[in-house]
């Protein structure tokens, strides 16, 4: 019998020699251990869990910073886009992240092909495309109250910017609407550009658009009729290559103006 020398061949060893239910058991019973131990680190979990949103991307950090508020609330977060393209079996990365990361929330995924089989306790898979309303309205009714919303869907732009128009007025007050990806705003084969960096038809430019929106009492437009975004966008934060979008009530008023003019002008 060949003499084993090292911890890594005797793990080796028994995966060979094991039945394949039990190496199984044997490695989810170590990532339970492993994100137990690392359930208030974003980054740590996204490792534990196989997520791309640290190692190829770089965006955990930037999740905590704006979502560790939540991570002990009753919440319902959305992502588009469950991964793991037409394999059934595959993808859920992220929902499982989210579901540890957060300990008290549903996690819900949205992707067009069916995940079903990535269901469990406190996940659930919906199939259907990202900009086909309706189906985004039936989503809504089976949820309720969404908090927070992740587009890692298609990363077409135009897809991006359907989907925001319409489930950002979805989301419950005090929610967060993050949109990952947008280097897809410089690429052609998603709908971007690099040749005309101020293409209004790139998602960066949509939402760079809106902050504009944050400053809607002091335009000098008399009469000005504010938007739903100008009315419920309070502010907008932008990292490499993603974009978080906090809701509210942006009624602060301006110091200088009334009813966007100047007082006492006519």
């Amino acid at each position: 019998m060949k003499r084993i020398s090292n911890l890594k061949e005797l793990k080796k060893s028994l995966k060979n020699r094991l039945p394949n239910r039990v190496v199984l058991f044997l490695q989810k019973q170590k990532i339970r251990y492993w994100s137990y131990l690392n359930r208030d680190d974003l980054t740590k979990l996204a490792k534990i869990y196989s997520c791309d949103k640290w190692g190829k991307h770089f965006y955990t950090p930037h999740y905590e910073t704006h979502l560790k508020r939540f991570k002990n609330e009753k919440i319902n977060v959305l992502e588009i886009g469950i991964g793991g393209y037409d394999d059934p079996e595959r993808g859920g990365a992220s929902l499982r992240m989210w579901k540890k990361y957060f300990k008290k929330a549903q996690i819900y995924g949205l992707d067009i092909h069916d995940k079903s089989l990535l269901d469990e306790k406190r996940i659930k898979t919906f199939k259907g495309s990202q900009v086909d309303l309706e189906f985004l309205n039936v989503v809504k009714a089976e949820i309720g109250e969404i908090d927070i919303i992740v587009d890692d869907g298609s990363h077409v732009n135009e897809h991006i910017i359907k989907t925001f128009n319409h489930l950002f007025p979805l989301l419950e007050k005090g929610g967060i609407y993050v949109v990952e990806d947008l280097q897809c705003s410089y690429w052609p084969w998603y709908g971007g550009n690099s040749e005309f960096i101020n293409d209004p038809n790139t998602a960066i430019n949509y939402f760079s658009g809106l902050a504009h929106g944050l400053n809607f009492k002091e335009y000098l437009k008399k009469g000005y009729e504010p938007t739903y975004f100008d009315m419920h966008i309070i502010s907008i934060h932008f990292y490499h290559n993603m974009v978080f979008i906090y809701k509210g009530d942006n009624r602060e008023e301006s110091n200088h103006l009334i009813n966007n003019q100047i007082p006492g002008s006519n």
